[in-house]
């Protein structure tokens, strides 16, 4: 049986801004976000194989230190992707995964759930499942809250826990990301007494037109300095926000060349990026020009 391969890339979101409107009994909470990716990626390379087993590793010339923060593999959602989609697997094949990180873990940045959205868009395509992108998004929704817009490929404002989208087109200026020294808990975040949850809802033109800030922004620097002294510093240069729970920040600038500039005076070791903001999202064009 002949193998089959492809290379996407996973890009790494930001929330433009994260308001928490309610509290469910449930326990989850009601959102309005708006989603925007940009081209800091991580890379998937997969390989179909001769039996219908799953198989995901790092590259072997990928950043050792962000692979020591990987879970074992049945922890790793590109595994739990792949075995979610494994019954509408329509051929003979499984599948070996290789990736390489360069988006953070624990960093707000949505790394695991676009790896898990690019996982189910390539073995919709290897594994001739023929489902929807609709019906992709259901299945990415059992995994996370963030898969479905990865899978859905456009910049989103998101409502309800995140799952429902409309597509919209906010300015792609570039944006420097600063990765303090931190990895924030989701659900120490969002189970802290003082979180605020009950911003009023904003319609999408609002949203779009004036902006807003993110309710977790409080709890997150009061919990962790070295992401306040990060906000403090970058706050010097551009507006500076929190991206989900944390822990990156982000602040938008009007040229590469400026935020470069910026960029290189950043006094810290931890990690920052320069990266542009994307409507779209790249891994539905690399699979479709692979699959033209």
């Amino acid at each position: 049986m002949q193998s089959h391969t492809i290379t996407l890339p996973a890009p790494a979101k930001l929330n433009l801004f994260l308001h928490i409107t309610g509290r469910r009994e449930n326990g989850y909470h009601d959102l309005q976000t708006l989603f925007q990716f940009i081209d800091l990626a991580d890379t998937l390379h997969f390989k179909t194989t001769e039996n219908k087993n799953i198989s995901v590793k790092p590259d072997s010339s990928a950043n050792q230190i962000a692979l020591a923060q990987e879970l074992r593999q049945e922890d790793n959602l590109i595994y739990k992707a792949a075995n979610a989609l494994m019954p509408y697997n329509q051929t003979d094949s499984g599948i070996e995964v290789l990736f390489e990180k360069r988006i953070p873990s624990g960093a707000g940045l949505g790394g695991g759930s676009s790896d898990a959205a690019t996982t189910l868009l390539a073995l919709n395509a290897l594994w001739q499942c023929q489902l929807s992108n609709q019906q992709l998004c259901d299945i990415g929704l059992s995994l996370g809250a963030d898969v479905p817009v990865f899978v859905a490929g456009h910049a989103a404002f998101a409502e309800g826990v995140g799952e429902h989208l409309t597509p919209v087109s906010p300015d792609t200026p570039w944006y420097i990301v600063i990765k303090p020294n931190a990895h924030i808990s989701t659900a120490e975040i969002f189970s802290h007494p003082d979180l605020t949850r009950n911003t009023p809802t904003l319609k999408i033109s609002a949203a779009l037109e004036q902006g807003g800030h993110n309710d977790c922004e409080n709890v997150v620097r009061k919990l962790y300095p070295e992401v306040d002294k990060a906000m403090v510093w970058l706050n010097n240069f551009s507006p500076t926000k929190l991206t989900g729970t944390g822990a990156c920040i982000f602040a938008e600038f009007p040229s590469k060349q400026e935020a470069l500039d910026v960029a290189e005076q950043y006094p810290n070791s931890t990690a920052i990026f320069v990266t542009k903001g994307l409507n779209n999202n790249p891994a539905h064009r690399a699979l479709q020009e692979r699959l033209a």
